[in-house]
């Protein structure tokens, strides 16, 4: 599932990138990559931890 992150990010950028080359730029195939992008940064950030977690119970450790 890991990888399924890195291919919606790349497939949302190629998306937008491909939508905003043509000279009759398409909104819609915009709008798609943008949000298949957006997914894929969304759920890949949701598995990086906290930092400020991560402080909080080094601190209470201590």
């Amino acid at each position: 599932m890991k990888y399924l992150n890195y291919i919606l990010i790349i497939i949302g950028a190629i998306v937008a990138m491909y939508a905003k080359t043509g000279t009759e730029q398409n909104q819609y195939v915009l709008i798609g990559g943008i949000v298949l992008l957006m997914i894929g940064v969304y759920r890949l950030s949701r598995t990086i931890p906290s930092k400020k977690n991560q402080e909080d119970l080094d601190n209470s450790e201590k």
